[in-house]
């Protein structure tokens, strides 16, 4: 299933997309356009756990963290109030910093691709998905300023993220779902432009 209205963002960390669903935000709450903008891991209990996971408070089994991810993610889709599907079916503008291509990129470097991929097959797809290719090199500078390393931060893993995107992406070549590569390496207002031609191409309900 490809969801009509849900736009996801995705790239290395470092990449921007932070960046890019932040002024999103401000832009389509001056239009007044029904939206929702949001990030996986969510704000939920199994999201904040995988948060902790993340930034090196608490260890877990990679295999483990896979499964934690896919949870978070059908919390994220599924919640009866204010999840996913519940706001594109009230006519909203869904878009998220990061989803199940993120599952395939970063939780296949420990877990077996095919394995990650069955976690998260029975998830449906966004219609359109924005990738932010930025240059490893680019990416770990812009990452020095962070406050603290993350577990995937590493340079050394970072060309095998690449690669597990790719693969990703092309494992949906077929599917409808839209895939547009941003240069990741343009100023921030130049992306966002490219960016929002994406976000004004989209129907309202």
């Amino acid at each position: 299933m490809v969801l009509d209205r849900f736009i996801v963002l995705e790239g290395l960390d470092g990449a921007g997309t932070t960046t890019q669903l932040r002024l999103a935000a401000e832009k389509l709450a001056a239009s007044g356009r029904p939206h929702f903008c949001t990030s996986e891991p969510t704000g939920h209990a199994v999201g904040l756990l995988i948060r902790e996971v993340l930034t090196g408070r608490r260890s877990v089994h990679p295999l483990t963290l896979a499964l934690l991810f896919a949870a978070d993610r059908s919390e994220h889709l599924r919640a009866s109030e204010g999840g996913i599907l519940a706001r594109l079916e009230r006519g909203e503008l869904v878009l998220s910093d990061r989803y199940l291509f993120s599952s395939l990129a970063y939780q296949s470097l420990e877990c077996d691709f095919e394995h990650v991929r069955s976690l998260n097959a029975g998830f449906p797809l966004p219609r359109d998905v924005v990738f932010l290719d930025t240059p490893v090199k680019e990416s770990q500078r812009r990452l020095n300023g962070r406050a603290g390393p993350e577990l995937f931060d590493g340079a050394h893993l970072q060309d095998r993220i690449l690669d597990n995107y790719r693969r990703a992406f092309e494992l949906f070549r077929e599917s409808g779902l839209r895939l547009h590569v941003l240069d990741g390496t343009l100023p921030p207002a130049d992306i966002f432009g490219k960016f929002w031609n994406i976000i004004e191409s989209v129907p309202m309900l």
